[in-house]
């Protein structure tokens, strides 16, 4: 096992050290606060079994989106083991020490589908830290949220990336729609790298004619950097691009766009952001593989999308805390003007805790930990 230990300011920023270093993969060994000079400091080990010859996962480099022979299989023992882990140490665990309402919303994440391993992580954060520490608190270090707003996403591309079918286009015409509402004279593009199906480009290309915004097909590089330059006077491009083979990796893909001069700190002629759009009901090994195929040397966020069909949404905290990524927007319904928001915090602890879509009065059924 390779083991290491990260020190910082805040748990979500040492978190995000162990994810880039030992990849998503790593688990907790052991953590503690600092307190000395004034300073507030915390620190984790951390570790990670690999196969031997293997390479980590660090989100750059040529290296990041690929995987050694086996990673599938290993990872799914691996995940096991862990399983066995937990019920071995559960006995253990003074589950009495935190309050009890605590103890109540630990057993309802669970039931949600969050993984003892990041269960256990939230216990360690009531438990260790400073006295008081609310759930809400604890959850906002490994859940972090940063809505998608012209402020906090200035970047002037933005690439929308994700499996088929998962909604990448409705996703990308919302975000446009979004900024457009809370800024009437923005100007917006579409890049429409996705072009081989019917539906999805005639709904784009309406859409963007109906809301005053540019529209340019580019199924290829020579297209997506013709695209690219026509759009320099915009505020804001949306890029959509298409759905990954079986065995492809986004980076792969943009290369073959002609948009490697975003990769690896290349010259690019404008700041980009890569936007991850994903549906929670998908399986543990199935986003693991998402989240490697997709990881490039970007600023990332992730979209979750289809939250009307999902039964729970344990599913956000556990993509959070393996990928490190900030949620930036959901998506819950088929309205393409009004069913995508910024992600906001509250919204967030709506939906994991009371299965309370944005907009509803009600929860989806579940009895609340609140």
């Amino acid at each position: 096992m390779q083991v290491k230990t990260f020190t910082g300011s805040s748990t979500q920023d040492v978190m995000a050290q162990v994810k880039a270093e030992l990849g998503p993969d790593a688990i907790i060994l052991a953590s503690r606060e600092l307190n000395g000079n004034g300073l507030r400091l915390f620190e984790i080990t951390a570790g990670v079994e690999r196969p031997a010859g293997s390479f980590g996962f660090s989100g750059t480099g040529p290296d990041a989106a690929s995987a050694p022979p086996g990673w599938e299989e290993w990872h799914k023992e691996w995940s096991r083991i862990k399983e066995h882990l937990y019920a071995l140490m559960q006995p253990c665990i003074p589950w009495e020490k935190p309050p009890p309402r605590h103890r109540m919303v630990l057993e309802y994440l669970q039931r949600e589908g969050v993984e003892n391993d990041v269960v256990l992580e939230l216990y360690r954060a009531l438990t260790e830290s400073v006295a008081g520490t609310s759930m809400l608190a604890a959850l906002a270090h490994l859940v972090p949220v940063q809505g998608f707003t012209e402020e906090l996403w200035p970047q002037k591309l933005h690439f929308v990336a994700g499996p088929f079918g998962v909604g990448k286009t409705s996703a990308a015409l919302r975000l446009g729609l979004a900024l457009r509402h809370a800024r009437p004279d923005i100007s917006a593009a579409y890049l429409n790298a996705d072009c081989t199906r019917g539906n999805g480009r005639l709904v784009l290309r309406h859409w963007a004619e109906l809301s005053d915004f540019g529209y340019y097909e580019t199924p290829d590089a020579a297209t997506m950097l013709a695209g690219i330059n026509a759009c320099r006077n915009y505020d804001v491009v949306f890029v959509d691009l298409p759905g990954l083979g079986r065995e492809e990796t986004l980076r792969d893909r943009m290369c073959l766009m002609g948009l490697s001069a975003w990769l690896d700190g290349g010259k690019a002629p404008c700041s980009a952001a890569l936007h991850l759009v994903m549906p929670p009901h998908y399986g543990d090994q199935q986003i693991a593989s998402f989240l490697r195929r997709y990881q490039v040397s970007l600023p990332g966020s992730l979209i979750w999308s289809k939250l009307d069909e999902a039964l729970s949404f344990g599913t956000l905290v556990n993509v959070a805390v393996r990928s490190g990524l900030p949620i930036s927007a959901v998506s819950f319904g088929p309205e393409l003007q009004s069913s995508l928001l910024p992600a906001e915090e509250s919204i967030i602890w709506r939906l994991l805790l009371k299965r309370q879509l944005p907009g509803s009065a009600h929860s989806g059924g579940a009895a609340s930990p609140l």
